[in-house]
């Protein structure tokens, strides 16, 4: 068996170039670059101006979005530093201002903190026609049907928490029961039972509002 140095006598050794072969080879290289760099100015001459457009787009770009997310970021701060302080300060006035100044989640739980404040109905009201996230305008309502419920007739009742009438609602089980008492209220046990009974065999409804709906039957 051949050994490996055996084998390696065998292998072709590397034609070594002369010295005329490394001379073509640099002045190959070197008229290669000539011609690359002509080519390079040629091309540079031509679009020139597209490249400085490019070029000031990009930066012009880049620069925006940098300014554009300090100012987001610093607004962001400072609606935390103000929510922070009227928490603080239990000041129902700079949390309405807060709501009117920003926005989204954001603004609907200041007016309706400002609201646990100073109890004015009209923040309630203006939460639940015109709040940014669906949760906090059904969190708005529920607490308006507790306090007018008694004005209202059983079918504006139910139409009035009718967007509370799915299990996407974090406030479905609640509505439920709050439409089941006004039935009761009314005197139509049969339809309250229904409501009641659908609570009471639901495994995934809060043991509190089960509890509840037990007690009423």
């Amino acid at each position: 068996m051949a050994t490996i140095l055996q084998r390696n006598k065998n292998l072709k050794q590397p034609v070594k170039k002369t010295r005329q072969e490394y001379a073509e080879d640099a002045l190959y290289r070197e008229v290669w670059e000539d011609v690359n760099n002509e080519k390079t100015q040629q091309f540079l001459k031509k679009y020139w101006k597209h490249i400085t457009w490019a070029v000031v787009a990009i930066m012009f770009v880049v620069c925006a979005y940098q300014i554009g997310m300090r100012m987001y970021w610093s607004s962001k701060i400072a609606t935390a530093v103000v929510y922070e302080s009227a928490i603080n300060n239990v000041d129902a006035n700079a949390l309405a201002n807060l709501a009117k100044d920003s926005r989204g989640a954001t603004s609907d739980l200041a007016l309706f903190q400002s609201y646990l404040i100073d109890n004015d109905v009209k923040k309630l009201e203006d939460l639940a026609e015109h709040g940014h996230t669906r949760d906090f305008k059904d969190l708005a309502r529920l607490h308006l049907a507790s306090i007018n419920g008694d004005k209202m007739e059983v079918a504006e009742f139910v139409s009035y928490l009718s967007s509370m009438d799915t299990k996407k609602s974090p406030f479905y089980y609640t509505a439920t029961l709050m439409v089941a008492q006004k039935y009761l209220a009314n005197g139509d046990v049969v339809n309250a039972n229904k409501l009641l009974d659908k609570i009471i065999n639901d495994q995934d409804a809060p043991a509190s509002i089960s509890a509840t709906a037990q007690t009423l039957k």
